[in-house]
């Protein structure tokens, strides 16, 4: 019997070595409900033993292509359960908060002839940097892999990468680079870390980015006076960029990006010091700064930022969900037709864990990854 079990054993071993797809156990299933602004939801428990996962988009309507910070990437199919590892991923900085970090499909993507973008972070002499990246799937293979844009962000801590993508509807992408733990970054605009970067889908600059013309200034900023932005969407219909972003020790932010504007850090912040007598900057209006829509006092630690347009939840379309870390619970904001944010609410706090990334589905379904190594789904529950 004890040589049966280790056969077994070995044998599961091998396949996840090589690179097979292996099926699992199946655990979808309900874990909690509740209700929203009217409306009753239910979460389901869709996948475990998933490995910090960063990042998610849809390949297929039943296909989720899973990023994990640790550097691998993975194909869960949602309707047999089933996980394929994914080959041809470029070697990652996994450090601290660095790694394998967003993904996201082109517009109108059609597998296997459209673009896949990912954000994460390289070595280099000087220190690990946040990379943008393109590249296309076939079956299990990453093939025709471009490195878009290799930014200048290199400091030697192991903090503040970013990085989120979104699309908006002229054909450019925008992704976020965080401070990289040097405070000054936030106004340095001869590097790209502590900025909102905006470039052409193919890695070019477009003409009306607002520093074009500035030859000391990096062409492909869009804003800037960023401390740590892990969140990011774009509302097509109003053509608003919103962002989300780690303050000190309180003081995380919710920004409306505007073209050329400078969101602060580390002049103004509403957060505190971590030690000793160093300022982070002052908790007021100053002219030239814009001012954040909202402020967590104490930080929630946002994971993403999702705008809601789906069929499936009505009253929530048109708002924002942000995953929350520390606080463990996803974020609701609800905002009127200006864009102004009139009430807050925290949804499933009774989970318990780190929210990473959040993605709607074309039903208009919501899955969320926690740090814990889950893979959920929040669907209306059906009377």
């Amino acid at each position: 019997m004890k040589t049966k079990v280790k056969h077994r054993w070995l044998v599961t071993f091998l396949l996840f070595l090589f690179g097979f797809s292996f099926s699992l156990v199946s655990y979808a299933s309900s874990v909690l409900t509740g209700t929203s602004n009217g409306m009753t939801y239910q979460v389901n428990l869709i996948a475990r033993n998933l490995s910090i996962p960063w990042g998610m988009t849809f390949i297929t309507q039943k296909q989720l292509l899973i990023t994990q910070r640790q550097g691998t990437a993975l194909l869960l199919n949602l309707e047999n359960n089933t996980r394929t590892p994914i080959k041809g991923l470029p070697k990652v900085a996994a450090r601290g908060q660095g790694g394998l970090l967003d993904v996201i499909t082109e517009p109108s993507y059609q597998y296997p002839n459209n673009w896949i973008y990912f954000t994460y972070s390289q070595h280099t002499n000087r220190g690990a940097v946040t990379v943008l990246a393109r590249a296309k799937l076939s079956f299990d293979t990453l093939t025709s892999w471009e490195k878009l844009l290799i930014t200048d962000s290199a400091t030697l801590t192991s903090r503040h990468f970013g990085s989120r993508i979104v699309f908006d509807k002229q054909g450019h992408l925008f992704f976020s680079v965080g401070d990289r733990g040097a405070r000054p970054n936030g106004q340095d605009l001869t590097n790209h870390a502590g900025s909102i970067l905006r470039l052409n889908l193919d890695g070019s600059v477009p003409n009306d980015n607002p520093f074009t013309n500035q030859s000391i200034v990096r062409p492909e900023i869009w804003s800037y006076g960023h401390r740590n932005p892990q969140g990011l969407a774009y509302d097509k219909q109003a053509n608003r960029l919103w962002a989300i972003e780690h303050g000190p020790r309180g003081g995380d932010e919710v920004n409306l990006i505007r073209k050329g504007k400078n969101y602060g850090w580390p002049i103004t912040s509403h957060g505190k010091e971590y030690w000793g007598p160093l300022a982070v900057g002052e908790a007021t209006e100053k002219e030239g700064i814009e001012s954040p829509k909202k402020i967590y006092i104490p930080s929630i630690a946002p994971g993403s930022l999702l705008l809601y347009t789906g069929e499936a939840f009505p009253a929530w379309q048109g708002d924002l969900f942000a995953g929350a870390l520390k606080l463990e619970h996803i974020n609701h904001l609800s905002l009127d037709d200006a864009g102004s944010i009139i009430a807050e609410e925290r949804l499933i706090t009774e989970l318990g864990e780190r929210v990473r990334a959040l993605i709607q589905s074309t039903e208009g379904l919501i899955y969320f990854s926690t740090d814990n190594g889950n893979l959920y789904q929040i669907s209306p529950l059906q009377p």
